[in-house]
């Protein structure tokens, strides 16, 4: 059993970690709708742009942060990981959506052509005045 300070710690992290996890997939979905629906070149690359480190970066560690701090909070109290249904079908639910975006980030172009694109826009944007002043009118 987990002392009471450690289960408080565990459970904040888990819950964190959770809707945490549901928030960066809306905003992971809102950019996957402005990307798809947009008419605009620019709109559209930004927002693929943008999907990938956040799911690197924001996605997949709050999915297996959420994950670890579950079984590690279902554990160490009388909850237990297989005493009660909705625990097991939280397990359940967390461990699917966990592989389904492990198999999805494996598909959906490689960490390497991101980190490709980022640079040639990183390279694009040094082209740019490095000062800029804006008039006032």
């Amino acid at each position: 059993m987990m002392t009471p300070a450690l289960r408080r710690f565990t459970f904040t992290t888990h819950i964190t970690s959770s809707v945490g996890w549901v928030g960066a997939a809306l905003a992971f979905l809102a950019l996957a709708v402005i990307g798809f629906t947009s008419d605009d070149p620019a709109k559209v690359r930004g927002a693929y742009l943008l999907m990938a480190p956040a799911a690197w970066f924001v996605l997949v560690p709050l999915a297996h942060a959420s994950l670890l701090s579950g079984v590690v909070l279902s554990l160490g109290t009388t909850w237990g990981l297989f005493r009660h249904y909705w625990v097991v079908l939280k397990l359940g639910i967390t461990v699917f959506a966990t592989v389904i975006l492990l198999i999805y980030m494996g598909r959906s172009g490689k960490w390497r052509e991101s980190l490709r694109i980022q640079s040639s826009i990183w390279r694009l944007s040094e082209t740019r005045p490095r000062s800029f002043t804006p008039s006032w009118h």
